[in-house]
């Protein structure tokens, strides 16, 4: 056992403070890795401060993970001292089930999850990336493109596979159009990833404030939703419409802009559940659908589409120092598009 420092929540409400945990021993298959950024999600907010229920505390937050290997058991096969390495929002998962087996570790019935968790022993709180090391098992830990900045590369460990696996698997690509609602961390890889995939990419936001941000991201068309008319004026034009925002809107209006059979599909969680009229499905043959990040496979998989195709998320770095500040900026939609924190704040 290791001790290490980091920044956590003690308890529901309390601010983010400095820290000391204990990292388990590196065993035969495991990694120890050398966390250099870790990246903000909203989620995060949304754990530390018990806004979903069942938060552990303390809980040290971030999943979102880039570093270099400084260690490894004496069985790891896949990774060396040096290597660049990222681990996501799952560290582990039982590995027996069907959805493990077929590559789908996110909908493990008993995923280990990076923080907020108990891992496979039961009793060890996972502890997350807001510290300067963390031990993974190798089969969870992901080889990072050597062309692309660490830094930038964080938010890919979240936002960049949560948008990248429902685009893959609804097929966006040549000739289908797709509408990505908000332009947030999850909105701006969105349309960066379905431009690269070679779909027409519309972006739908309440107002025009980000609208030169969405054509500089790759953005053919930007609809202000909250103008007038906008979005009757879109009836039956979509073929797939990503939903990344967590705030209340009326899904049937936006189901209405798909066209026949169609798909939306949710990666933001609202704070009410909507009420969804059965008619909005069933003219059109529309489905309204979730996803949740990804498997490990697809994950590495999304990280080399990412090298090959030059595709980073924009951030704006930070000290660790400042991350209570960054959480009310985040939740004010005040950041292009994603903070990641500089874990050397913390050494």
């Amino acid at each position: 056992m290791a001790k290490i420092r980091a920044y956590a929540a003690g308890k529901a409400g309390a601010l983010l403070a400095p820290f000391e945990i204990e990292r388990r021993a590196v065993g035969s298959r495991d990694v120890l890795i050398d966390i250099h950024f870790c990246g903000i999600c909203h989620s995060d907010i949304h754990q530390v401060r018990d806004e979903w229920g069942h938060s552990l505390y303390p809980m040290v937050p971030g999943h979102e993970i880039v570093g270099v290997v400084a260690g490894v058991g004496t069985k790891v096969k896949k990774f060396k001292m040096g290597d660049n390495v990222g681990v996501g929002c799952l560290v582990d998962s039982c590995r027996k089930c069907p959805d493990c087996h077929e590559g789908y570790e996110q909908f493990c019935q008993s995923p280990v999850f990076t923080y907020n968790c108990k891992e496979k022993d039961g009793k060890t709180l996972a502890q997350g990336g807001y510290s300067t090391r963390i031990v993974v098992d190798e089969d969870f830990v992901l080889r990072l493109p050597e062309n692309l900045p660490l830094n930038a590369m964080a938010p890919l460990l979240c936002a960049g596979i949560t948008t990248y696996s429902p685009l893959r698997h609804w097929k966006a690509g040549p000739g289908k159009k797709v509408g990505v609602i908000g332009l947030g961390g999850l909105g701006h890889m969105a349309v960066k990833i379905a431009k690269a995939m070679g779909a027409e990419v519309s972006v739908l936001s309440r107002s025009r404030n980000k609208e030169a941000d969405a054509k500089r991201l790759g953005a053919h068309h930007y609809y202000a939703v909250g103008e007038a008319g906008t979005l009757e004026k879109l009836a039956h034009v979509f073929d797939l419409i990503l939903c990344t925002v967590s705030v209340d809107v009326d899904w049937n209006e936006y189901l209405a802009t798909l066209k026949r059979d169609g798909t939306m599909v949710l990666l933001g969680v609202p704070p009410k559940a909507p009420t969804v009229k059965a008619a909005s499905l069933i003219f059109g043959r529309r489905s309204l659908a979730g996803s949740l990040i990804g498997g490990i496979q697809e994950t590495q998989e999304m990280l080399d589409f990412c090298g090959k195709h030059g595709i980073v998320s924009d951030i704006e770095m930070i000290p660790v120092q400042k991350v209570n500040e960054a959480y009310e900026r985040v939740i004010k939609g005040d950041v292009k598009f994603r903070f990641v924190i500089d874990i050397a704040s913390l050494k």
